[in-house]
């Protein structure tokens, strides 16, 4: 079953940001547009390279008034260590939920179950909640920032702009395309 268009479920977690612990939960991405971004485990290979993209990438997601969670099924108190003891990990602003009961990743059906950790899914939730991007990589596969960061600037367009639709490789301030019965067969 797609996850598109879908609410986020109920959740609640702890997690690591800007030297405090906090708690996080699903009412906190309402509202404004949200990138949770799941990744395998703290101390690894590819993870500290995604999450300092998005970090070094940070300020231009919040300029789009988009808020980053990143996930792991590692606990806010790793996050943390990881965090003071690694320079790449120790750029990041954005929000490190902790996910130590498999609760969100199930949610967000990422969960790898015989191995307790998550899949590399970016899920892009719109203000009112609701599931508008989904993206799922291989393990040994990593995400890029800039891209991600054109499909939310596409999608918010679409949210905003009802009846226009943004083609392949929209890049922000393109013409975009307005479906109808004239446009069929002609693109």
């Amino acid at each position: 079953m797609s996850l598109i268009n879908s609410e986020i479920k109920p959740f609640k977690a702890t997690a690591y940001k800007n030297g405090k612990f906090i708690d996080v939960t699903d009412a906190d991405l309402k509202g404004k547009w949200s990138v949770v971004f799941f990744y395998p485990a703290d101390f690894t290979f590819v993870c500290p390279t995604e999450l300092e993209d998005l970090a070094d990438n940070y300020a231009e997601f919040e300029k789009l008034g988009v808020e980053i969670y990143s996930v792991s099924t590692d606990t806010h108190f790793c996050h943390k260590a990881w965090h003071d003891t690694s320079p790449a990990i120790g750029k990041i602003g954005y929000t490190m939920i902790g996910d130590p009961t498999l609760a969100i990743s199930r949610n967000f059906e990422v969960l790898i179950e015989e191995v307790g950790l998550a899949d590399r899914g970016t899920f892009v939730v719109d203000p009112d909640g609701k599931i508008q991007i989904v993206e799922i990589t291989a393990g040994g596969v990593g995400r890029d920032a800039k891209e991600l960061l054109r499909k939310i600037k596409a999608v918010q367009y679409v949210a905003s702009h009802p009846g226009e639709v943004c083609p392949a490789k929209w890049q922000e301030g393109e013409k975009t395309l307005a479906p109808s019965l004239d446009l069929v067969g002609k693109i």
